[in-house]
């Protein structure tokens, strides 16, 4: 059976809870997520990073500019909900965010946001205390989501998008 390309690391099954130290791997993995990415895009070539990971997908260098996207949107989504009672939040258009010019810059920068972004998000993150994670956010396709849903999503998202990469890079040969 051939492998799902959209999902190498299989798709993202929700959950209600997580235990403690589940949220300390979800917590451990966006903390790695930066490191991860630019080791996952280290050494390719301009004519690799413009490669889609699968047919019809984005390329390295767009799924590179989308994880610091995202994951923007989600600092900010954590600090919502940290202060304000169930905020709906906006959601964005990933496809079209993809094919704007900063989506087709060089990816240093990008590098530079993530990396910086996850220190303050961890640091956000290592501090709240376990009621916290009950705290809730509407959004407005998935509905109401804890902010420990919301973590399990973030803890697979970086992963899911490093396995983009690193499967293609294996597909591919490029060492």
């Amino acid at each position: 059976m051939e492998a799902d390309l959209r999902y190498p690391i299989g798709k993202f099954e929700r959950v209600e809870t997580l235990t403690p130290a589940q949220r300390r791997e979800h917590i451990d993995a966006i903390a790695a997520a930066p490191e991860r990415l630019a080791a996952a895009v280290s050494g390719l070539k301009p004519e690799q990073l413009d490669t889609p990971y699968r047919p019809g997908g984005w390329t390295v260098r767009q799924v590179a500019h989308h994880v610091p996207d995202s994951h923007m949107n989600a600092y900010i989504r954590f600090k919502l909900a940290l202060t304000e009672d169930e905020p709906t939040i906006k959601p964005y258009m990933e496809d079209r965010w993809a094919e704007l010019a900063d989506a087709k810059a060089p990816i240093e920068p990008s590098l530079a946001l993530l990396e910086n972004l996850h220190k303050r998000w961890v640091l956000l993150l290592r501090s709240l205390a376990p009621a916290d994670f009950a705290r809730k956010l509407r959004h407005p396709e998935l509905g109401l989501l804890t902010l420990d849903q919301t973590l399990a999503i973030y803890g697979w998202h970086g992963r899911h998008h490093v396995a983009h990469i690193t499967s293609l890079r294996e597909r591919e040969g490029w060492r």
